[in-house]
């Protein structure tokens, strides 16, 4: 069926992301699924929480904060400060975002320190909860390349792998991958994966929106998802460590020519993930 962008059913949106988007943190990324924009950055604390000290647990501690901005949705949100709590939904995220990101960091290497990682949502299109995982790894893998906190960690990376997130769906009992708003809106099965780069589960949200699902349909989800997060996990390390300079994304950007987009082939993989590798090729850390 003809997605509002053009896309295939298992292909993922265009995708971008702009490394030190912000000039304070210890690191910070920008990345963009679409129309969704999600700014991650790092932050050092040197203490733990209370309640690490006061149950003498030893290591470091990660957490996570996630917020929206007022003007990130089509109808003004209220800012979550202004009503003085924050809202379910708020903190089921970053709990999330949170517990993923521990799942592949060595928290006793880190020391008796804590690092926040905060996500602000710039503008939402879906899939806020996946940028955010996938935006905040590649922050985190950034920031154990800064000389300052790598020597908190004893010269090397706490960070075992990377992870990634992308939402998967049924919508008129087809599975489709990465998930805008309006898809998402309407979709009889929405479904949020979480996996580390060895293949392994960190979670899996999944919620029948009208019919109940089978196993064969969502062993069909978690296939598209899991190939959609390996190419996820190409652009990076080419971010990272450097690698594919190919420009041609693989959604339509925005005002992009869909019928210039390639297919087929290893190439094709390179294209579907857009441009992320030449977006940080010339930058310096």
């Amino acid at each position: 069926m003809e997605r509002k962008d053009g896309r295939r059913p298992d292909q993922l949106r265009w995708m971008k992301a702009t490394r030190n988007y912000l000039t304070n943190p210890v690191s910070s990324v920008l990345i963009e699924f679409g129309g969704t924009k999600v700014v991650c950055s790092i932050s050092v604390d040197p203490k733990v929480p209370n309640w690490m000290r006061a149950q003498k647990v030893s290591g470091g501690w990660l957490t996570c904060e996630y917020g929206m901005l007022p003007a990130s949705t089509r109808d003004r949100m209220q800012r979550e400060a202004s009503s003085g709590k924050q809202g379910g939904r708020t903190v089921e995220i970053q709990r999330l975002i949170g517990r993923s990101l521990r799942s592949v960091i060595d928290l006793e290497k880190f020391g008796q320190n804590t690092i926040y990682i905060d996500c602000d949502v710039l503008d939402a299109d879906g899939g806020t909860r996946c940028a955010g995982i996938t935006g905040a790894s590649l922050a985190l893998q950034l920031a154990f390349r800064n000389r300052r906190l790598l020597n908190m960690c004893g010269g090397e990376s706490p960070m075992r792998e990377n992870i990634a997130a992308v939402s998967v769906g049924m919508i008129d009992g087809v599975p489709m991958l990465d998930l805008c708003y309006e898809e998402d809106s309407r979709a009889e099965v929405d479904l949020n994966v979480v996996m580390t780069e060895s293949g392994k589960f960190v979670e899996i949200q999944g919620t029948a929106e009208r019919n109940p699902f089978s196993r064969a349909q969502l062993d069909e989800m978690l296939a598209l998802a899991e190939s959609g997060i390996r190419k996820i996990f190409e652009i990076q390390r080419g971010i990272i460590y450097g690698g594919d300079r190919d420009k041609t994304p693989g959604g339509n950007p925005p005002g992009g020519d869909k019928d210039k987009t390639p297919s087929g082939g290893h190439n094709n993989v390179k294209a579907e993930l857009n441009s992320l590798g030449d977006a940080f090729a010339n930058l310096k850390l």
